[in-house]
């Protein structure tokens, strides 16, 4: 029986990228539907979970850019399922938990992270917020940072009650209150905007407390000065750097694995918490 994938994006079209890793995955067949919603997605879950005997074969992906309308469009989804009429499901808006996962793998495959003390610049997109969920679970005291105090509030309270942990909050603008931030850190995540710096080299190079740093964005200029996209756990200035295609590697690697995994059973979630469980067997 072929295994079809069903490609809910929230997006108006769906995603070129997810649709070839989805491929890659395993998937035989990738059907793409874009501008998905909860209120529209009924008959298109129906037709998902009415019609074939083995439901393992069948699974649905759930994409797009706005994590928050994916959130929800994968809850409307669940809300669906019922009895042996369900299919896996896998949440992965804007690559944010796949993302995050390799991240924070790689450097708990480094060293432990129980104890640390994280800071996540530029932590309230899906990334950072994902990211930092992940740390916080791992025995990390993590700090999400914006520009705004108010957003990293907000990020924080959606983050503890959703997940259960205890992100903290933090305004960082300048250079000054950015290394206010990593004052004690031992973590450092860059999860800002494409092209963005967050981080100069002068200040994490001497820093007496950094042990570890790991940045998500390619597109120069990158997210911390003094490193290189393809570092994969180098030491700089004794410190071990992951940049972002060292990250992205271990990234697809996951994303494809995890569209593998979806056609194991007719009832997996895979959302922040298991996709991590994964990324930490993969690192």
């Amino acid at each position: 029986m072929k295994k079809l994938l069903f490609h809910l994006d929230t997006d108006p079209m769906p995603s070129v990228f997810d649709t070839v890793v989805a491929h890659d995955g395993g998937a035989d067949h990738v059907h793409g539907y874009g501008g998905v919603t909860p209120e529209n997605c009924v008959p298109l879950v129906a037709g998902t979970i009415f019609t074939r005997g083995d439901k393992k074969f069948s699974a649905i992906f759930v994409s797009g850019s706005n994590m928050q309308a994916g959130e929800r469009l994968f809850e409307a989804i669940k809300k669906q399922f019922f009895g042996d009429f369900r299919v896996s499901i896998m949440l992965d808006s804007n690559g944010s938990n796949t993302t995050a996962a390799a991240m924070v793998a790689q450097m708990a495959k480094a060293r432990p992270l129980a104890g640390k003390r994280a800071v996540v610049l530029a932590g309230t997109g899906p990334v950072g917020q994902r990211a930092g969920v992940m740390m916080a679970r791992e025995g990390a005291e993590v700090i999400l940072t914006s520009r705004k105090l108010d957003r990293a509030e907000v990020a924080c309270e959606a983050m503890n009650k959703a997940f259960g942990v205890k992100l903290m909050p933090m305004a960082v603008s300048d250079e000054d209150s950015t290394a206010r931030a990593l004052a004690g850190a031992h973590l450092v995540l860059a999860t800002g905007a494409a092209g963005v710096q967050l981080l100069p080299e002068k200040l994490w190079r001497d820093h007496p407390t950094l042990e570890m740093l790991s940045d998500a964005n390619a597109t120069p200029p990158l997210g911390f000065e003094g490193i290189k996209a393809k570092d994969k756990g180098e030491n700089r200035h004794g410190k071990l750097v992951f940049g972002a295609l060292g990250v992205g590697n271990l990234k697809l690697a996951l994303h494809r694995a995890c569209i593998g995994k979806l056609f194991e059973a007719s009832n997996q979630v895979f959302d922040a918490t298991e996709i991590y469980a994964i990324a930490k067997t993969m690192a």
